[in-house]
């Protein structure tokens, strides 16, 4: 792939070096030559020093040959105006942009953006490690709807076959991580000690969900 990344702050330029050791060529659009300094000596690809919403500026980037567009600029009204431009103009169809206030990121999102909502992203991973489990989920869909949770696998269940747990928690098991794999349950499957089961279940449901995980089988 060829990928045009607008913004060479801390994001971007690991954006950039991640994409190069995976074979993809890459060129980095920013306003500041001196930000082309993170990318260090051994960075391959083009730098292009502009505003990356400037159609002359992403085209000498390579924008007509790029399969993604990733905007990870410090300023959400560019990232997201950068972002309409490589997605109307240029019809990439893999476009990333990076926005801090998660009620632009959600109307973005709709319109077929995807967006990456810094502060809602890092305000979650800071509560799940505050609260409690259950309180916050690993992930949310963008409508709130389904979650996705991470249950170590509680010492009532051991030894319990998956489809039960699932029935009676009203969830699914997405994955197990089971002595450093991960491993997709079957009907057949049973509850080893030392899993951690991925839960997708609907937010309505969670009280009940994590009330049979804590209360154990049903008998019978």
């Amino acid at each position: 792939m060829h990928v045009v990344i607008m913004g060479c702050g801390r994001v971007g330029s690991t954006l950039a070096r991640s994409l190069e050791d995976r074979n993809h060529t890459v060129s980095v659009i920013d306003s500041e030559p001196d930000a082309f300094r993170r990318l260090g000596p051994g960075f391959n690809g083009d730098k292009v020093t502009g505003i990356g919403f400037d159609q002359e500026v992403l085209e000498k980037a390579g924008i007509r040959r790029a399969d993604a567009f990733a905007a990870v600029s410090s300023g959400d009204n560019s990232n997201i105006i950068a972002a309409r431009v490589a997605r109307e103009t240029f019809g990439i169809r893999n476009v990333v942009a990076r926005i801090y206030d998660p009620g632009r990121a959600e109307v973005y999102q709709r319109l077929g953006i995807s967006t990456v909502a810094t502060v809602k992203w890092t305000a979650d991973q800071v509560l799940r490690r505050l609260l409690p489990q259950g309180n916050e989920p690993d992930f949310r869909d963008m409508s709130g709807t389904i979650r996705l949770d991470s249950v170590p696998a509680p010492e009532v269940w051991i030894g319990q076959r998956t489809i039960h747990l699932q029935e009676q928690s009203r969830s699914r098991i997405a994955w197990i991580d089971r002595l450093g794999e991960g491993v997709l349950p079957t009907r057949e499957s049973v509850i080893q000690e030392g899993d951690v089961l991925h839960l997708v279940m609907r937010e309505e449901n969670a009280a009940h969900a994590y009330s049979a995980i804590k209360h154990g089988p049903e008998e019978g």
